[in-house]
């Protein structure tokens, strides 16, 4: 029976394309690609063997990416936007690439913006064409952006758990603080969504730990991925939107490939939820940004009163109408609701330069 309560919590029956909250430009969108419905849940549990569920995170990437590559059709041409790749070495002597784009004709130095893509910690890639896209539209708007390819913990690219993604995003950002002055930047945010969220919010928290997060200006994590496989009875955006784009059921699989065995479950640089007030205390400012139909929105927002209450200054924001990552995903669609993004970020970074 349908209540006042919202979305799947009042009404099971209802799906992305029918919840009265979505954007009606997104909804358009999902079902011309017939995934306007309930998501499909996992075909496997999470005790699973391995090999299966790298198999699993493999065949979601592929998907996942040709999804990208299929809204990617709809966004215009930019130009103005000049990129280099540079590779570094990782602590285990391993290399590690970055992304490094600038804007052209821009003199002055400008902020800079360390970007680390999202895929569960465990899959896509900095190189897709998602993030490709959202970095030149940063870069494009008045920044210089880095995006690390750090080794996600199962994928096309290998299989490498916590904390080899964090160890190379780490890497990769002491690199571009000691490097400011050669690629004419101020300072550096780091911002992240979903996985990438996870990795932004959890890099804050090591510098702090290793004593170089004044090297950090800013946090700005979009849609973080953070609780794990515990689906807590205080996030109830989990139930109230679940299979809306995500299915919950795949978040306790992500977990056991990114952290086998929940070796993990309570370290806070693998699993921020987990963080504590003097996890965060001393960090600097952040923005959690949230979508209301996402069902990791309350994670989200529970961080954000985490780090008000440890005194850290946050903005919390929740965006109207949205699925999981959706401010990045349609960009030919909602171009209005992109381009705040893009504004949001941006300005974030150069508010602290």
């Amino acid at each position: 029976m349908t209540t006042d309560l919202p979305g799947r919590l009042g009404d099971p029956d209802l799906t992305i394309g029918t919840d009265p909250r979505a954007d009606p430009r997104m909804v358009a969108v999902l079902t011309g690609l017939g995934i306007d419905g309930h998501a499909d849940g996992a075909p496997l549990t999470p005790d699973a063997p391995r090999e299966e569920l790298l198999g699993f995170v493999e065949a979601v990437e592929v998907g996942f990416e040709g999804l990208f590559t299929a809204l990617a059709q709809g966004s215009p041409p930019l130009d103005g936007v000049t990129s280099e790749v540079v590779t570094i070495t990782g602590d285990g002597g391993h290399d590690i690439t970055l992304h490094v784009h600038r804007p052209s004709g821009v003199e002055g130095p400008l902020p800079c913006i360390y970007q680390v893509h999202g895929g569960g910690m465990v899959m896509l890639a900095t190189a897709g064409p998602l993030y490709t896209r959202w970095r030149l539209e940063l870069a494009a708007a008045g920044a210089v952006v880095v995006g690390v390819e750090y080794r996600n913990g199962g994928g096309v690219l290998g299989a490498h758990p916590f904390p080899a993604g964090l160890d190379d995003c780490a890497a990769g950002l002491r690199w571009v603080s000691s490097h400011l002055q050669e690629l004419g930047a101020t300072n550096v945010v780091v911002t992240g969504d979903s996985g990438g969220g996870n990795l932004a919010l959890a890099l804050a928290i090591k510098a702090k730990r290793e004593g170089w997060v004044d090297e950090i200006s800013g946090v700005y994590a979009q849609c973080p991925y953070i609780v794990g496989a515990w689906a807590e009875s205080r996030l109830p955006s989990l139930r109230e939107n679940d299979q809306y784009w995500l299915n919950r059921s795949l978040f306790p699989l992500l977990a056991e490939v990114y952290d086998p065995e929940g070796a993990n479950a309570a370290e806070p640089t693998c699993w921020p939820h987990r963080a504590t007030v003097a996890d965060v205390e001393g960090l600097p400012p952040h923005v959690i940004s949230c979508n209301e139909l996402d069902p990791l929105r309350d994670e989200g927002i529970a961080y954000h009163r985490l780090l008000l209450k440890a005194g850290v200054s946050s903005v919390g924001k929740i965006n109207l109408g949205l699925c999981h990552v959706g401010e990045l995903l349609f960009r030919g669609a909602l171009p209005d609701v992109y381009l705040a993004a893009v504004r949001d970020v941006t300005g974030f970074a150069r508010s602290l330069a």
